[in-house]
C-alpha cells in the first residue's frame, strides 16, 4: 500500500467512526519514508514521533545527494538542515538552491520557510573550555536556535583561568540546561555541574595533545566525574547535545502543561 492510500485509508476510518482521532495520530507516526532517488530515504513522520525533523548529514554524502536530499525534504519541512557541510561542499549546494543559508562556525546549511523564532519555553546556555572548541559548540548553538530554543552563550571559560567562568556565574545560575563543551582533559563539565541546579550535558572534543588521543581522554573525565546531574554525549557531537537538551526542555513543558490540565479538571 502506497503513503498516499495509507492516509486516505485512515480519513475514511476517521470519517465513519471506525477509529478516533487519537488512534489515527498514532498509525500516522509510523507511516512510510520517502526514497530519493536509490540512495536516500526520507524519514517524513519523525518530527511527528519524536518532536524533531530529520537532519542531513553530510559528511560521507556527494553534493548531488545532498542537493537532492534538501530538495525533496523542502516541499513539507519547515526547516530543513544539513550538518558538516564545508565551504567548499556549500559553494556547490549553493548553485542548484539559490536560498541556501550557510553558518561557516558551525557548518550547518539550512533552507527555511519562515523566519526561525523562539517558540519553546526554557534557556539552554552553552559553554566552551576554549576558542577552539567553538566548531562542535556552534553545531550545538545553531542546532537549538533551529529547533525554536532560547540560546546563550559563553565561549573560552575554561579551568586554565576558571575566574572568567566565575565571572559569568549569572549564565549558569539562569539556565535551564547547560551544555559544556571541551577538549584537553575534559575537566570543565564537572566545575559547571558543581555549581548548577540544571541537567548538565557534555560534549568531549577532539582539541589536544597527543595523549588527549583525538577526545577520548576528555570523554573517558565526563563520564568518571565526580559531580552529580551530568550527562555526556559523544565526541565532537555538537548536534547530539542540542537535540538531548531541546527534548529535556520539550518534556518538562509537556510535564507542565499534563499537570496543568489535571488541576484544571480537579
Amino acid at each position: 500500500m502506497t503513503e498516499p492510500e495509507a492516509i486516505k485509508n485512515l480519513l475514511e476510518a476517521i470519517a465513519t467512526g471506525d477509529i478516533s482521532p487519537e488512534i489515527a495520530l498514532e498509525k500516522l507516526k509510523h507511516l512510510p519514508f520517502e526514497p530519493v532517488a536509490d540512495f536516500a530515504k526520507i524519514d517524513r513522520h519523525r518530527q511527528l514521533r519524536t518532536g524533531f525533523p530529520e537532519v542531513i548529514w553530510g559528511l560521507g554524502k556527494t553534493p548531488y545527494q545532498i542537493i537532492k536530499i534538501i530538495q525533496a525534504m523542502r516541499q513539507d519541512t519547515p526547516v530543513v538542515m544539513a550538518t558538516r557541510i564545508t565551504p567548499e561542499v556549500y559553494q556547490q549546494l549553493k548553485a542548484e538552491i539559490d536560498d541556501l543559508i550557510y553558518y561557516p562556525e558551525a557548518r550547518i546549511c539550512v533552507l527555511s520557510q519562515a523566519e526561525v523564532a523562539v517558540r519553546h519555553p526554557g534557556k539552554i546556555s552553552i559553554v566552551t573550555a576554549g576558542t577552539a572548541d567553538l566548531p562542535v559548540a556552534e553545531e550545538a548553538a545553531m542546532t537549538a536556535e533551529l529547533c525554536g530554543f532560547n540560546v546563550n552563550r559563553l565561549w573560552d571559560v575554561g579551568v586554565a583561568g576558571i575566574h572568567r567562568l566565575l565571572s559569568h556565574r549569572e549564565l549558569i545560575y539562569e539556565a535551564d540546561v547547560l551544555i559544556v563543551v571541551a577538549g584537553m582533559e575534559g575537566a570543565l563539565p564537572s566545575v559547571v555541574a558543581g555549581m548548577a541546579d540544571c541537567p548538565v550535558i557534555g560534549v568531549p572534543t577532539s582539541i589536544g595533545y597527543g595523549t588527549s588521543f583525538s577526545g577520548v581522554s576528555a570523554l573517558l573525565t565526563m563520564l568518571n566525574s565526580c559531580a552529580v546531574g551530568i550527562g555526556v554525549v559523544n565526541i565532537d557531537n555538537g548536534f547530539g547535545a542540542a537535540v538531548l537538551a531541546a527534548q529535556i526542555l520539550r518534556t518538562a513543558s509537556k510535564l507542565n502543561k499534563t499537570k496543568g490540565d489535571r488541576f484544571e479538571r480537579l
